[in-house]
């Protein structure tokens, strides 16, 4: 037993307990914990905190709502703040691509709606046999069980007796592999669902990939569904980064970043063609969250949106993933131990290998994050490497102090000095 009665996500047992894992308070881009430490946080609080902790208008937003609003929902109801912020939702998005907003709490619950969304929506157009699913291998789509089966990395889906037979998985950027699939069971898929930067190693979708992907729509008629829990409000240097896709998806997934990572919160926003749907049917989507869109949450969208507007975050991403980009053209730059980089704007993958020269075990990454966490700095575990999320509101010092915290403990780890 640890002594302690909380039970926390993906923590080892042995783990568990430990006062160096223990944040007890967050300011601006850091964060303290139990044992003293005081780290730069690089991950933006899993890609959440995107504007920096401790944010005084979101927070007294928060506090206002939850005085004057207290519990009011969209479960059998609306609300007013609800009605705001999905409009705004709808503006900053694109209003001539979307039209409504469906609102969750999390990422994996706003994947399971968006699975139900595309089959009813073929049904209403009489083609219930659109059952299928496709994601891509190695993504991430949260770990409730519609979620959980769409996504591509092996997790423990058959342990835990997740149905994943009307779902499949491609490789990410093949062309051929998707074209073939369509070409076997094109009128079967319901939707296509894609991250347009793959969270677990921070791989963009490519030009070609993107564009074939939309074609393939035209001519098949699934939907196609844009997970940016991760990339969205701002991430890649584009409020959205399939704001830069040629034309838009069907439905687009929000998360984490949607209320600077303060409330549970996720929003599916549809576009007119699937909402109208619903609307000319009179039909009822069978969804509904007890705690999704209520007046605290809205409250806390519409005070994001208009701090990322008074900050200038999206440009500043822009700036900060210029300078990223810069300073990781040459991985060996970085560190001997950095074999290549992939990402884009403030969300990038360091792919590493071993000092004795072999690619970085996936059980070696944790000692890797512990020995950069040594070095004053908090990164996420990838694919035989870490990720580096930085929040938009970063500035030039913060950015070196990131890097200059991976050198160093990319140096201790190779010291073998990391413990």
């Amino acid at each position: 037993m640890t002594g302690n009665a909380l039970w926390p996500y993906l923590v080892s047992p042995e783990d568990q307990g430990r006062d160096d894992l223990c944040a007890v308070s967050a300011s601006g881009h850091r964060v303290r914990f139990a044992d003293g430490a005081d780290l730069l946080c690089g991950t933006s609080g899993l890609w959440n905190v995107n504007l920096g902790y401790g944010n005084a208008a979101i927070a007294d937003a928060i506090a206002a709502a939850a005085r004057d609003a207290s519990y009011l929902t969209v479960f059998r109801y609306e609300n007013r703040t609800a009605r705001s912020a999905a409009e705004a939702l709808v503006r900053v998005c694109g209003p001539d691509d979307y039209a409504r907003v469906i609102f969750s709490t999390s990422g994996g619950a706003a994947n399971d709606a968006a699975m139900k969304l595309a089959r009813h929506y073929h049904a209403l157009r009489g083609d219930a046999a659109r059952t299928v699913l496709v994601g891509l291998r190695n993504s991430y789509h949260g770990l409730t069980f519609g979620g959980f089966a769409l996504t591509g990395e092996d997790l423990g889906q058959r342990l835990y007796g997740v149905d994943q037979r009307l779902v499949r998985h491609l490789p990410p950027n093949s062309v051929p592999h998707l074209t073939e699939l369509l070409g076997r069971e094109g009128r079967r898929i319901a939707a296509v669902v894609v991250e347009p930067v793959q969270g677990s190693g921070a791989v963009p979708l490519t030009e070609e990939y993107v564009g074939a992907l939309l074609e393939l729509r035209d001519r098949y008629g699934f939907l196609v569904v844009a997970d940016e829990v991760a990339t969205g409000f701002g991430r890649t240097g584009d409020f959205l980064a399939t704001h830069r896709w040629p034309s838009a998806p069907d439905v687009l997934l929000l998360s984490k970043a949607l209320t600077n990572g303060t409330c549970a919160a996720a929003a599916i926003v549809v576009s007119p063609a699937v909402a109208d749907a619903f609307t000319w049917t009179g039909s009822t989507l069978g969804h509904a969250e007890t705690q999704g869109g209520t007046a605290v949450t809205c409250a806390a969208v519409l005070a994001t949106l208009a701090e990322m507007d008074r900050l200038g975050a999206v440009d500043n991403a822009r700036k900060l993933g210029d300078r990223l980009a810069a300073e990781l053209a040459d991985p060996s730059t970085l560190h001997p131990l950095v074999t290549g980089v992939t990402g884009i704007g403030c969300f990038w993958g360091l792919r590493l290998r071993t000092p004795g020269g072999g690619e970085l075990p996936q059980t070696e990454v944790g000692r890797v994050v512990h020995a950069i966490r040594r070095a004053g700095v908090i990164v996420h575990p990838g694919p035989a490497g870490v990720q580096l999320v930085p929040a938009l509101t970063y500035t030039d010092a913060d950015l070196s102090e990131l890097l200059d915290g991976v050198r160093r403990g990319l140096d201790a780890y190779a010291r073998g000095t990391d413990s």
